[in-house]
């Protein structure tokens, strides 16, 4: 009984399942950038809501320590592993660079477009909610485009070897 299978390959047999563990490691992968987005997010949020910044000024901060915390938590656990300084900066910036970028466009985006939410006091449930929601969208938007990069060996696949 064939099951409508006409022929398989090896590279179709090696793979059987590899969708949904695909799937996995790319929410897996998501989930792990955006817990270092989140940090730097709200942290250059509030520091620039709090200074009383203009939007620009706090929308960079907010980016750059996106990235920093992003990469601090990729590098954490590549250095974990036994492997040097510098060796663990490439493999963050190789693994994700991609996705932290995705995230923090779609993030920022939507930030801009809800009305007055760059303009929300810390203490607002508009700041905190705005917020949610942009990195909700922003994870959504990135889950596929990690996939995209770990199908292809690179993103956070290039990580992983270092995570056992």
């Amino acid at each position: 009984m064939s099951h409508g299978h006409q022929h398989t390959t090896s590279a179709e047999h090696r793979h059987h399942g590899a969708p949904a563990a695909g799937w996995s490691m790319a929410v897996s992968a998501t989930l792990h950038c955006l817990t270092g987005c989140a940090v730097g997010e709200v942290l250059g949020m509030a520091i620039g809501t709090a200074l009383g910044w203009s939007t620009l000024p706090t929308l960079v901060l907010a980016v750059a320590l996106a990235f920093f915390f992003g990469y601090a938590l990729s590098m954490r656990g590549v250095l974990r592993a036994g492997v040097g300084f510098r060796q663990a900066l490439r493999v963050a910036l190789a693994a994700d660079t991609a996705s932290i970028t995705v995230m923090e466009l779609v993030d920022n985006g939507v930030l801009l477009v809800i009305p007055d939410a760059m303009d929300a006091a810390l203490n607002s449930p508009l700041f905190w909610g705005s917020l949610a929601v942009a990195l909700a969208i922003a994870f959504v938007v990135t889950v596929p485009v990690n996939k995209w990069l770990i199908s292809r060996g690179k993103g956070h696949a290039v990580a992983h070897a270092y995570h056992h």
